[in-house]
């Protein structure tokens, strides 16, 4: 029989610590739901330490996400902690109301991080650990103990750091491959390795945290899975620090599909994979390649005639999965102008998000007005909306009007009408270089929030000359943020990204920016409050 491997879910920790991806936290919510329908084991659910609005998100998730209601499943609720008490107290009051909270407990074991990072001899390393870990056993039974970069760390060292703390009460021992320098069989023989020379090891679950920095990390999880490791750290879509860690989607599928293979097996509702992950590209503003494994645009599109031919015949001859295995639809149950408020209540449910009735109001009219411009919507429009018009902060800014005059002819002009948080409109007009360049100047006339566009990205939502077109913006502003990075301890850099979406390209340019503005607002002024 196939052996148990625990999904440990990080997209709401590590895969929030990559630049642009802060979510609201709503958003976190939202993502947390879904996380919950997908029956990942362990949600990591935030660094709470970090800032007040993180442990606010985090303690939410645990109350909510975390507590099984007329027998409904109920994950394990993580929070990260560096071993400092204060570090660990916040942790454990922002996860304690979980049916199964977990404090999650880390320090730098490699030589290098020892030296130039902690500035602490091994020994001190060794004692630090022991006595925090100690520390959160107190607190809780269930405490995950972390050397960072443990792939670059000295064998002899890590054996006896670990040792250390399972006898100070940790479960679960996480060996993270911090900067993904790890081949996939180094990995394996570390995980063989520790299993052999660590005291006490038969007493906890070996857990893997592999990334992405040589392309290696879903292969070295595997390994790591090879060699006795039960437990995987992942992310949706693989998003999370530089190249990024695991992807969920990519090593449970691996291990279902190749499950006589490895012997193993998750509890994972793969039919929610594909939701899930478009979920996360829209509350992030990171698209989802074509060509991504699993959950890609063109994961199960086939365009040469010889596989086209074979798909005909046999599906296995190309397909070593069903697309809706995934969740991916071969065909999607469309709406229409004529469909009612129950039948979109019912998909928006059916496509796993939790909407309000005052939500599913404001969705309603958006879903109409946008069904009297395109004949079909379908799954995909429905999510552009969400996270377009419904997803979003309570906004200091609202889109009142715009009006547009490009061409080949004249100067481009754009004339913009906001609604400001005093409730008074006010409208500017600018010229620019371009269309969205001019309605950007002149949103900056009225707001007046100094930043930087770093990004610009825009792609259609789904097919035909009217289809929802997405755009994605990332600004950045000088401020430095009020979160704590935590294997820095630097404050985080305000990278923010904003998410539009219209059958007019430009009014989804113009929303996006908003978007993102308000959400810098929002993160300033939670900072002068801290």
């Amino acid at each position: 029989m196939s052996e148990k491997i625990i999904i440990f879910d990080t997209t709401l920790r590590d895969g929030e610590q990559c630049p642009g991806a802060s979510m609201t936290s709503e958003e976190k919510m939202e993502i947390a739901h879904a996380l919950a329908r997908l029956r990942v084991d362990v949600i990591e659910a935030g660094f709470p330490i970090a800032s007040p609005d993180d442990l606010a998100a985090v303690r939410r998730i645990a109350n909510e996400v975390g507590v099984s209601r007329n027998g409904s499943y109920a994950p394990a609720i993580c929070g990260l902690a560096r071993c400092a008490k204060k570090d660990i107290d916040a942790a454990w009051e922002a996860v304690r109301g979980a049916d199964r909270p977990r404090i999650h407990v880390f320090i730098a074991s490699s030589p290098i991080h020892m030296k130039y990072k902690l500035r602490m001899e091994p020994a001190e390393v060794i004692s630090r650990a022991r006595e925090m870990v100690a520390y959160a056993h107190s607190l809780c039974s269930d405490i995950e103990f972390s050397p960072e970069d443990a792939s670059r760390s000295e064998p002899e060292f890590l054996y006896e750091l670990l040792g250390a703390a399972i006898e100070a009460g940790a479960t679960t021992l996480n060996i993270p491959d911090t900067v993904g320098y790890a081949t996939p069989h180094e990995y394996g023989e570390l995980i063989r390795k520790i299993r052999e020379h660590t005291k006490g090891i038969e007493k906890c679950i070996l857990s893997t945290h592999c990334h992405d920095d040589l392309g290696l990390a879903v292969a070295t999880t595997l390994a790591g899975c090879e060699n006795g490791a039960r437990q995987i750290e992942v992310t949706i879509n693989g998003i999370g620090e530089r190249a990024g860690n695991a992807s969920l989607e990519e090593v449970v599928m691996a291990i279902r599909t190749r499950e006589s293979y490895y012997g193993l097996r998750t509890d994972i509702d793969t039919r929610h994979l594909a939701r899930v992950s478009q979920m996360v590209s829209n509350f992030t503003g990171f698209p989802i390649a074509p060509n991504k494994a699993i959950v890609g645009r063109n994961a199960f599109a086939h365009e040469s005639g010889i596989h086209q031919d074979g798909m005909l015949k046999n599906a296995l001859t190309y397909e070593i999965m069903k697309p809706e295995d995934v969740g991916v639809r071969q065909t999607n149950l469309v709406l229409g102008k004529h469909s009612g408020r129950h039948a979109l209540a019912n998909r928006m449910a059916e496509i796993g998000y939790n909407l309000t009735e005052a939500e599913l109001d404001v969705l309603f009219v958006k879903f109409k007005d946008l069904a009297d411009k395109k004949k079909h919507i379908s799954d995909w429009d429905l999510e552009a909306l969400v996270s377009s018009d419904i997803r979003q902060l309570n906004p200091y800014y609202q889109l009142d009007g715009l009006q547009i005059s490009c061409g080949t002819i004249g100067m481009p002009t754009a004339s913009v009408r906001l609604i400001c948080p005093d409730g008074e409109t006010r409208t500017v007009a600018e010229i620019g270089t371009g269309p969205i360049d001019a309605a950007y100047k002149a949103i900056d006339t009225i707001v007046q929030v100094e930043n930087t566009l770093k990004e610009f990205m825009i792609h259609a939502v789904t097919e035909g000359i009217d289809a929802v077109g997405e755009v994605t913006v990332r600004i950045e502003n000088a401020v430095p943020s009020a979160e704590v990075h935590p294997q820095s301890d630097e404050a985080k850099t305000l990278l923010i990204s904003g998410y539009g979406a219209n059958n007019d390209i430009v009014v989804a340019a113009v929303k996006a920016y908003l978007s993102a503005l308000n959400k810098l607002i929002e993160a300033t002024a939670k900072k002068e409050e801290a």
